[in-house]
């Protein structure tokens, strides 16, 4: 018999591998500062691309006065124990009525978390004779909801409307088969590429089959749609979805999730939700906190307007330079470069050392090899300043990939993180 812990110590995984020299600075870095446009980064002052504060509120002086408040009246601990117990207040309950109202839906329910709650409410809407369809670039938490179904799931390919109809085809018949029904779920935004999911066409599909659909809109919520209610009311479908998801870990700089729907479906999730029948319930300060956010949001439309100013200034003049952005369709902004592993460490410390510039880096196993993803969030606290010096940066970066000297360096820089 084998030891459990021996493939741990032979393999550490594709990530895992690069540990030792990327630890600490390539991942796992350690900003410091208040959350902002600029932050400092080992005591250097960065421009920062890689906070989810769209709206720029986490550092907001009304939502940290609020917050402050709030800790104050309630402490870090209120209330205590799960909702169904000990855990649930009139405060829960206002600002799911809120919430609710906000994305146009009958009812919501507040969640924890957002990567929790999501793998909770997939386990909660199915049982083994239904079949779940998802888009196979789909977020980990999609992807370890569908994981514990005990179901037939299939993927469709990303964002492929035909692939997804004839996954249906094939749904509807083993559905017809196990007498189950079937959950399509797409993304709002995909948060890596920064498209938006086919929302639209998905739901036209109802007229042709039987399914109920879920979205995750994590970064489509505060960000898309005349008032900030997401990627359903962007494209003018929010009534065709089922099941509306969002976070508040991206606009709303806070912490918690909700989901919303039909009454009928809310009452059903919040007694078969376990993660949030056996877990404490959603503490004061952050529901005290989310209320307020959620105003903002509402009533203050310049922070989305400067966000998006923000956006359009950063992603036009990347494209204008000839960098490659995909498709995206939100303000997540993908820059698709090719280089190995080595290379795109030492183009990133590059950016941070030399430039200023600090920005999520992805590669291979999220990518494919060969590919290098420097992924920016702009915020609403970015500058037309920072867009143009990040642009400058980025067009020098490029020269040196293509001229070799990051392959040249990646030696240096291997040996100076301990390889």
């Amino acid at each position: 018999m084998k030891d459990l812990f021996e493939k741990i110590y032979k393999d550490k995984g594709p990530l895992g591998k690069w540990a030792s020299q990327a630890e600490g600075y390539f991942v796992f870095p350690k900003l410091e500062g208040q959350i902002s446009n600029r932050m400092k980064f080992r005591g250097k002052d960065v421009i920062t691309w890689s906070i989810n504060d769209y709206l720029g509120l986490a550092n907001h002086p009304e939502v940290r006065k609020i917050d402050a408040e709030a800790g104050a009246a309630y402490g870090s601990a209120y209330p205590m124990g799960a909702r169904m117990m000990s855990g649930h207040t009139d405060l829960h309950e206002t600002l799911q009525k809120e919430l609710a109202e906000f994305v146009n839906k009958e009812a919501a329910y507040l969640l924890n978390f957002g990567y929790q709650g999501m793998v909770s409410t997939i386990d909660a809407l199915v049982s083994k004779n239904d079949i779940i369809v998802y888009d196979v670039d789909a977020h980990a938490c999609i992807i370890d909801g569908v994981r514990l179904h005990m179901g037939k799931r299939f993927t469709y390919k990303h964002n492929d409307v035909e692939s997804l109809e004839k996954n249906l085809d094939r749904a509807t018949k083993m559905a017809e088969q196990t007498g189950g029904g079937i959950l399509v779920i797409s993304e709002g935004v995909f948060g890596m590429r920064g498209e938006q999911g086919r929302l639209k066409e998905i739901a036209a599909l109802k007229k042709k089959y039987n399914f109920r659909f879920l979205v995750d809109d994590a970064h489509g919520f505060g960000t898309l749609g005349k008032t900030g209610a997401g990627t359903g009311e962007e494209q003018g479908v929010q009534d065709d979805i089922d099941v509306y998801f969002a976070t508040f870990a991206k606009s709303m700089a806070g912490t918690g999730a909700f989901i919303a729907a039909d009454q009928e479906i809310i009452d059903y999730l919040k007694y078969n939700l376990r993660s949030q029948m056996f877990a404490k319930s959603l503490q004061m300060q952050l529901v005290v906190g989310a209320r307020k956010r959620l105003q903002m949001l509402k009533t203050m439309p310049e922070l989305k307007n400067k966000l998006w100013e923000n956006v359009n200034a950063l992603q036009t003049g990347l494209r204008k330079r000839g960098f490659d952005i995909g498709t995206t369709q939100s303000c997540v902004t993908p820059v698709y470069l090719k280089g190995s592993i080595p290379e795109a460490m030492a183009l990133v410390k590059d950016l941070r050392e030399n430039f200023g510039i600090f920005c999520s880096i992805v590669v291979y196993p999220v990518i494919p090899k060969g590919m290098i993803l420097l992924r920016l969030i702009p915020t609403a606290t970015h500058t037309l300043e920072d867009v143009q010096i990040t642009l400058d940066a980025f067009e020098s970066i490029r020269t040196r990939l293509e001229n070799g000297t990051y392959q040249r360096l990646s030696a240096a820089v291997m040996a100076a993180m301990g390889e």
